[in-house]
């Protein structure tokens, strides 16, 4: 299991969680956090998962603007 923190990248987070992605090891499950901000980015991390071909296994807002989402191959 390996978590990527996102946060810092505010809404910009898509272009470094597809790198990730890409490099990322199948046999691994992925943690991401990111910002919310105004909810669109939860679909575009959804979508982004499934154009990378992963599954998105749970999604979970923990704070007021900090997202998790956790993803396998």
């Amino acid at each position: 299991m390996k978590r990527y923190d996102l946060r810092k990248l505010k809404n910009e987070f898509e272009p470094r969680m597809k790198e990730i992605l890409g490099e990322h090891n199948a046999s691994e499950v992925a943690i991401f956090l990111f910002e919310i901000g105004d909810f669109t980015a939860i679909q575009k991390s959804a979508d982004l998962v499934k154009e990378c071909g992963y599954e998105l296994m749970n999604s979970l807002k923990f704070n007021e603007v900090d997202w998790t989402i956790v993803v396998k191959k």
